[in-house]
């Protein structure tokens, strides 16, 4: 199979980022599920689809490869990977859809996660601190030289990371309430 017909079976462009690819996936995977699709070609397109994810974010970023170099990790891919991704995706396919949405192969596609949430949040509050720290370091120890202080640079500074801060907050808050409303599903 060539790499654009992976593209086509998710529906998504050539360029696409790997949170687009993600998102494809989980959108193909939750439709073409057969505890929720039971039309009969159902299974066949989830496994398709489990297959053209795996492709995509195995070799992202390969895709500027010349003919010979592409050939050689399709083939890579077909003797190694491809038979295994099947598997999984059969597997998958005969599970409970409920049972898929909890395996780690599916969380694996999430788009929010705690470590970017939390890191996002944290370096808004690290940004926060030390622009006033640095406004109150500098009205008490003047540079020689620079008597007079700019508080047009703290205003900015300050007003960037109350941004930051406030986004990442909704960020991190998004990610929560995520996951309480699939903690109440269960």
């Amino acid at each position: 199979m060539l790499i654009s017909e992976y593209y086509n079976i998710l529906g998504i462009p050539m360029n696409s980022s790997i949170e687009d690819i993600r998102k494809a996936y989980r959108k193909k995977a939750r439709l073409y599920h057969p505890d929720i699709n039971q039309t009969p070609g159902a299974k066949e397109k989830f496994i398709e689809a489990t297959e053209a994810y795996d492709f995509l974010i195995t070799n992202y970023g390969k895709g500027q490869l010349d003919d010979q170099d592409y050939f050689r990790v399709v083939e890579e891919w077909r003797k190694y990977r491809q038979d295994r991704s099947r598997q999984r995706a059969q597997y998958y396919a005969r599970s409970s859809f409920n049972q898929f949405k909890n395996s780690k192969y599916y969380k694996s596609t999430r788009i929010f996660n705690l470590t970017s949430a939390v890191f996002a949040f944290a370096v808004s509050l690290t940004i926060f601190f030390f622009a006033i720290l640095g406004y109150v370091l500098r009205l008490r120890d003047p540079i020689p030289g620079t008597e007079k202080t700019t508080i047009f640079s703290f205003i900015i500074l300050l007003i960037l990371s109350l941004i930051l801060l406030t986004v990442s907050g909704f960020y991190l808050k998004a990610y929560i309430d995520a996951n309480r409303k699939q903690k109440r599903k269960k």
